[in-house]
């Protein structure tokens, strides 16, 4: 397929976003609506449209790539098991203190229990988390469009990312939650509509029946799922389940994200089913992901195809893309392009809605009734808005400059590393009703706990006898935040209800 007709896919495919867009924001476009949707959302359109957002461009094209390293294979779907059990937990634990709470950002929940530096504190560590790995799933696809597309055309790379995010942008920028409901669901279909496709046609050009394809997936080198043989490995399956369990408890229940979707439903019990009906979808679209990892390297072996190499690296990220435009016909290689393009906007343009949201009422305390009525609330949300834009622009070039490994990995790290001391104040919040804490060291703790966690992983082999860390890296983090907050405690002089 040429760069010009995947140009033209992708200026028609914001081209409906963008109307959406209008069509919604025309209705109600107030900070109420692009904080809250009106908290009258319907929940399956909750549950599918956060598929897109949890997913993103990373699932998509670096998961089935990893597939083919012999260390990892089917490992993913151990990391899959224990995000399941996370969500189950963030149903049942924390929405229910949310709803209670009548929360507009999840963070405010620290304010009432821990303080207004510690909460000030938790919004800052999101910030940051949430911009970084966006930025990190953005730059996954837009290293993809540059390869494919930009580059036959001399575009510089900082210009392709500009262009997407500003894309992005206009069609966030008025409605914020309220669209993004909607273009979620839409960029889902899209995105769940693709990896099954790409299944059919992959499994065609191989002359695989579906039983036929699932024997030889089965039978392949790249299916294995548990690895039990080596505890001391990175792949083992008890730190999987838990690193995958915690990892969704902080980059999901912790996360104003995907958690300012939970609260837009009506009630709790809307809530709860959503995020039980997500759970389900969520554990079989990955199979699928997995699966066309195994038939995508099963296709190249008898094809001759080898990975792309980016600076001389082998990137796996790209062997997807590299098959999907290059070696298999174009309306394969279009669904391709539309699956790639909403798994990584769904989640872009929500993350900027969650940042602005996050920072409009953490920082600039739009909720308070007294500040609702303020002249130049959407204006200046507009301009939080553009911000964000630009810090994430920024954060990706300087990823694009120093990254050179697979981008799962890259934002798990991040994820280990920044969302630690969230894990650590909600627990401390939570389990700790009788002390609270001395609020002018809270920053303090947040700092050395992902300090002391990057140097503990950085020299694991040598303190703990070959033991590597995988994704229960972010249990130390929050365990150093966590006895960290009990050492700066004092005990508290009327017990919270929360």
């Amino acid at each position: 397929m040429s760069s010009g007709t995947i140009l033209a896919i992708i200026i028609i495919y914001f081209g409906v976003l963008i109307f959406i867009s209008n069509l919604v924001s025309k209705k109600d476009s107030s900070n109420d609506a692009f904080f809250k949707a009106n908290k009258n959302s319907k929940w399956y359109l909750v549950a599918f449209g956060m598929i897109g957002t949890a997913l993103s461009g990373v699932t998509f094209i670096s998961v089935p790539g990893q597939v083919g390293d012999p260390n990892i294979q089917f490992k993913y779907f151990q990391f899959v098991l224990g995000n399941a059990l996370g969500f189950l937990i963030i149903a049942k634990v924390l929405l229910p203190l949310y709803y209670r709470m009548n929360l507009t950002s999840i963070y405010s929940y620290i304010e009432q229990r821990l303080g207004i530096i510690s909460y000030k504190t938790a919004a800052f560590i999101f910030l940051i988390s949430r911009t970084i790995g966006s930025a990190a799933r953005l730059y996954l696809v837009v290293l993809v469009l540059q390869r494919y597309v930009f580059d036959a055309f001399e575009v510089p790379f900082w210009v392709t990312v500009l262009i997407s995010l500003g894309l992005i942008f206009a069609y966030t920028y008025r409605g914020g939650l309220k669209t993004i409901i909607i273009t979620d669901s839409l960029q889902t279909f899209f995105l769940v509509s693709s990896v099954i496709f790409t299944i059919i046609f992959i499994c065609s050009s191989l002359n695989f029946s579906f039983g036929e394809a699932f024997e030889a997936v089965k039978e392949s080198n790249y299916s294995k799922v548990f690895f039990y043989e080596d505890w001391l490995k990175s792949n083992h399956f008890i730190k999987q389940i838990f690193g995958g369990m915690f990892v969704t408890i902080a980059m999901v229940g912790l996360d104003q994200d995907l958690m300012q979707k939970n609260l837009s439903c009506k009630n709790i019990g809307e809530a709860q089913k959503n995020m039980f009906t997500f759970t389900g979808i969520f554990v079989v679209i990955n199979i699928f992901f997995l699966s066309v990892g195994a038939l995508l390297y099963l296709y190249a072996e008898k094809n001759g195809i080898a990975i792309p190499m980016v600076n001389d690296v082998k990137r796996t990220d790209l062997l997807f893309p590299e098959i999907a435009f290059n070696h298999l016909t174009i309306v394969p290689a279009v669904i391709f392009l539309l699956g790639l393009t909403a798994a990584t906007f769904a989640t872009t343009d929500s993350a900027l809605t969650a940042l602005t949201t996050s920072f409009c009422v953490d920082f600039l305390r739009m909720d308070k009734e007294e500040n609702k009525n303020k002249t130049n609330q959407v204006k200046t949300r507009h301009l939080v808005h553009i911000g964000f834009s630009l810090l994430m622009f920024f954060v990706i070039l300087l990823i694009n400059y120093f990254n050179d490994a697979s981008v799962v990995s890259l934002i798990f790290k991040i994820a280990a590393l920044t969302y630690g001391p969230l894990l650590g104040l909600y627990a401390f919040g939570l389990f700790v009703k009788t002390k609270t804490v001395n609020e002018y060291l809270v920053p303090l703790v947040c700092l050395l706990a992902p300090t002391l966690t990057f140097l503990i992983s950085v020299y694991s082999k040598e303190l703990f006898g070959n033991y590597e860390f995988a994704e229960e890296l972010i249990i130390v983090n929050g365990l150093i935040t966590f006895i960290g907050l009990l050492i700066i405690s004092k005990p508290a002089t009327i017990q919270t209800k929360f």
